[in-house]
Order: C-alpha cells, then structure tokens, then sequence
C-alpha cells in the first residue's frame, strides 16, 4: 500500500506548481494593465496641462473683473460720502 508519506508531499508540490504558475500569469496580465494605466495617466496629464492654461485665462479675467467692480464700488460709496457728508456739515453750519 503507498504510504501517505509519500503522497501528501507529491500533492503539494502539485500545489505549489500550481500556485507559482497561476501567479505568474497574474503577474503578467498587472504587468500589462500597469502599462495601460500609465499611458492613460500621460494622456490625462498632457491634457490637463492645455486645461490648466485656460483656467489661469479664466482666473486673471476674473481677478480683473472683480477689481474693476471694486474700484467702481468704492468711487460711488465716496461720491456717496461725500454728498452725505457736504448736507450735514451745511446743517450743523446752520
């Protein structure tokens, strides 16, 4: 009768076998799906480089937008002041 000493290391190393070959295709296919992420990533990378520019266009015309109104603002809340400002001291004048 085979003695199960001699059967049990013959099955795992089937095993191993198995494992180690399995393994490696595993290895294989990320190998290949790595190199299809990284050419996705430069794709994306070169695209948000030229995406990138136009929101720099986007946030100096709007910086300046907003300047422009704050100038705008400030002269009329002065002008504002001062009409204010030349009726009180008229009445206190009084």
């Amino acid at each position: 009768m085979i003695d199960l000493n001699e059967i049990l290391p013959i099955l795992l190393y089937i095993a191993l076998i198995t494992l180690v070959i399995i393994l490696i295709v595993f290895v294989i296919k990320l190998m290949k799906t790595l190199a299809r992420v990284d050419i996705i990533l430069d794709d994306v990378n070169r695209k948000m480089i030229k995406v990138d520019g136009l929101f720099d266009v986007i946030d100096r015309t709007t910086d300046m937008a907003s300047e422009v109104s704050d100038k705008i603002i400030n002269f009329v809340s002065n002008a504002i002041n001062f009409v204010f400002r030349r009726k009180r001291g008229s009445e206190d004048d009084e």
